[in-house]
């Protein structure tokens, strides 16, 4: 029973001690979870053009990847880059691919929407039906010119490149067909010009390459072009390139080329948004007609501000943990990372501290009776009085008592013996001032 009691009152002084470290833990436990992301969505959603256009076909390439680590995600239709934008805007996608060059659309009401980055070259084909060659939009002053539809990036871009070349946007001559309508437009004859953004691999632009008596537009101002408008790039479609046996083109072509942009909103999952740069470089990475491996993706449009874990993630690549982690593993680690550390490094130091202020728990119990007992001593070497022996033996007796009454764990069992010791000590002398008396009186 004296065991068992001695081993509940170490535990008690155990618990009287660890209460503190446990509340200040549990504070800082609080205050660290205010830090930590909460898990990332499992469906997103990306907007992008039309089922036949290189962005829809982007996306799909997309969901594949991100569906290996256990994301759905969701691709909506849509008629361009305008209303791209306005769908992150309103929160109707999280994610949308749009035209380089959209600076009409990108204004105060688009800043929280960020860029993760260029992932294509999109080149600005002008094909025009004329008898003599043309090198200068300023020439198609006048003409028919297909701009594209309300709200595509293709019409945006068209109506800046015509303005700059002192063509109203709002000429009545201009006409809102685009694709492959306005491949057969032109072919009829019934335009003369027609703006396409397009891959040299899209339909339309293989149509209209080989269409006869339709010329494709190098762009002899193209250095300037890519001064006044930065977005642009001058890239050359190299002779023969599109038909070796035909010579098609019959020499090469210098073109403007914008960028094909992921857009985000800016509250989009930091680790969504690592995992969809690791998408980007997986489909975009290699090389491609118009460049070299590694170029893509990068941050070379910059209309929207390039987001914070895209600058991360072009300096550095992915996390540590995403490299050599599943993708939910490494998540859920980055997270008790956050949450664990500092709690650790506020528990570190405690626990440090924790032996000694048990320690002093303990021996203050004892020590409240040994300044009794220092308290009684000096009394009695300087006053002693004779008459109160009993009841300095009394006292004595109270302070053993109250000492052998403390709740003290049998690690500390010597301090109680000390005590023992010191207290017969100064019965002893009691004994010797008592003696000392009798003798003066006999004498």
């Amino acid at each position: 029973m004296n065991a068992l009691r001695a081993k509940f009152i170490s535990i008690r002084d155990l618990l009287a001690t660890a209460w503190p470290i446990v509340l200040i833990t549990a504070i800082g436990f609080v205050i660290a979870y205010q830090f930590v992301q909460p898990a990332p969505p499992r469906r997103i959603t990306i907007t992008t053009g039309g089922e036949t256009g290189a962005y829809y076909a982007y996306a799909k390439r997309y969901a594949e990847l991100l569906a290996v680590n256990g994301i759905t995600l969701e691709i909506k239709t849509s008629a361009g880059s305008a209303q791209n934008l306005e769908r992150l805007k309103n929160g109707e996608a999280d994610v949308a691919l749009v035209q380089g060059g959209i600076q009409d659309v990108a204004s105060e009401d688009t800043a929280n929407l960020v860029s993760l980055g260029s992932v294509s070259y999109e080149p600005v084909w002008v094909f025009y039906r004329n008898d003599r060659r043309l090198d200068r939009l300023h020439q198609l002053d006048g003409r028919r010119i297909a701009v594209g539809e309300e709200g595509s990036g293709i019409r945006g871009l068209a109506l800046q490149l015509l303005e700059a070349n002192e063509i109203a946007g709002n000429a009545p001559n201009l006409s809102p067909v685009t694709g492959l309508n306005a491949a057969e437009e032109l072919q009829q004859s019934r335009i003369d010009a027609t703006f396409v953004v397009a891959a040299p691999e899209a339909p339309v632009v293989q149509v209209l390459l080989r269409s006869p008596g339709v010329r494709v537009m190098s762009f002899s101002q193209a250095d300037a072009y890519t001064r006044r408008f930065p977005f642009l790039s001058r890239i050359v479609l190299p002779r023969g390139v599109v038909d070796l046996v035909r010579d098609t083109p019959p020499r090469d072509t210098v073109l403007l080329a914008t960028t094909a942009n992921v857009v985000v909103r800016d509250d989009l999952h930091p680790a969504l948004a690592s995992l969809f740069l690791q998408a980007m470089s997986e489909v975009h990475g290699k090389s491609g007609f118009f460049h070299a491996a590694g170029e893509f993706p990068a941050y070379r449009d910059r209309t929207f501000e390039l987001s914070a874990d895209a600058a991360r993630y072009y300096k550095s690549g992915p996390s540590f943990l995403q490299r050599y982690l599943p993708f939910w593993l490494a998540v859920l680690v980055e997270r008790l990372f956050v949450l664990v550390v500092p709690v650790v490094v506020l528990l570190l130091p405690l626990l440090r501290l924790a032996p000694s202020v048990y320690s002093w728990r303990v021996r203050s119990k004892i020590f409240r009776c040994y300044g009794d007992l220092k308290f009684m001593e000096n009394e009695i070497r300087q006053h002693y009085d004779a008459a109160r022996h009993s009841e300095y033996l009394a006292r004595l007796d109270r302070i053993e008592e109250d000492a052998y009454s403390r709740n003290i764990p049998l690690a500390f069992s010597d301090l109680l013996y000390t005590l023992r010791e010191h207290i017969n000590l100064v019965r002893q002398k009691l004994q010797h001032l008592q003696s000392g008396q009798i003798t003066e009186t006999t004498s």
